[in-house]
């Protein structure tokens, strides 16, 4: 129990290996079909417990409030629905860039609901702490289970895949996309026809689908429609590059390998000053991984 007892809980980045926007709902969220896939990058987040009822969050590096945070939105929604008298402080350590797809936020707000769960003691169920995620957005309920999944409605209908975990170059522009803005858009496409997971499976998993955002991101960002393009022309002729996608709402965009050595290859040719790793994709969250280990 040596981290979990020293409170340190890492949050893990995610990819949409596809992205389909199948149509919309009268409560205004759309109806989506994707995979996430978590890769090897987190952030951290040290937690203490208090005596008190205050939820103290440093390391908040947003321009919004820090109540308006989803690591503290969480602290306090959990808190309030299980009647917890103790507070927390939380040390935000950040290593996911915000705004670039990867769900950095979401995976924090996760993290402090399964963090918060066991050190105060409460019991919750992995789908109870899931249903309290959803209050506070559709991709949090994937990183508190901690497994890559198939997913539909808003984002929060999972169905566990076990995917290959080829080597990922991340590429992450110096660019902050909206994920609302990017919703809302005029001219997002909301009628790509549904599939079904045997369809992921049967297509080649690593080339299948598309992302029905992209369009409409490239479309606002030239620098990430650069990349995009950098990218598809440096692995065109490449039999060990998979797919180039952008994930999620953008900015990151992504290229699978099928060894590292490729990946690695392709990312010394990328133009200087580009911010990149090469890094795995994995099937579980570490999170998941030592709650596991250590129960």
């Amino acid at each position: 129990m040596a981290d979990l007892e020293n409170h340190r809980w890492p949050a893990v980045a995610k990819i949409n290996r596809f992205l389909h926007i199948v149509g919309r709902r009268e409560d205004g969220y759309h109806e989506l079909q994707t995979v996430f896939q978590f890769i090897d990058l987190a952030d951290e987040l040290n937690i203490r417990l208090r005596q008190d009822d205050r939820i103290d969050l440093h390391g908040h590096t947003g321009s919004w409030p820090v109540e308006q945070d989803l690591v503290f939105r969480a602290a306090r929604l959990l808190q309030q629905q299980c009647h917890y008298p103790g507070g927390a402080d939380i040390h935000i350590h950040k290593q996911i860039p915000a705004g670039g797809g990867l769900g950095g936020g979401s995976s924090d707000a996760a993290t402090t609901l399964v963090a918060l769960n066991r050190l105060w003691g409460l019991g919750l169920s992995a789908q109870a702490l899931s249903g309290i995620g959803r209050n506070l957005g559709a991709d949090v309920p994937v990183f508190v289970q901690g497994q890559a999944a198939w997913a539909e409605g808003a984002g929060e209908k999972l169905t566990p895949l076990e995917l290959d975990c080829p080597w990922c170059l991340l590429v992450m522009p110096d660019v902050h996309m909206s994920t609302a803005e990017i919703f809302s858009a005029v001219e997002l496409t909301r009628n790509t026809a549904p599939i079904k997971i045997a369809d992921f499976e049967q297509g080649g998993c690593y080339e299948f689908g598309h992302n029905d955002c992209e369009s409409v991101v490239i479309q606002r960002s030239p620098e990430i429609a650069r990349v995009l393009n950098v990218l598809r022309e440096l692995t065109q002729n490449t039999d060990a590059a998979q797919s180039v996608k952008m994930s999620g709402t953008g900015s990151s965009v992504f290229a699978l390998f099928n060894d590292r050595a490729s990946a690695c290859t392709i990312q010394d040719s990328l133009p200087e000053g580009w911010r990149s790793r090469v890094i795995k994709t994995l099937n579980r969250s570490p999170l998941l991984e030592r709650l596991q280990r250590e129960s």
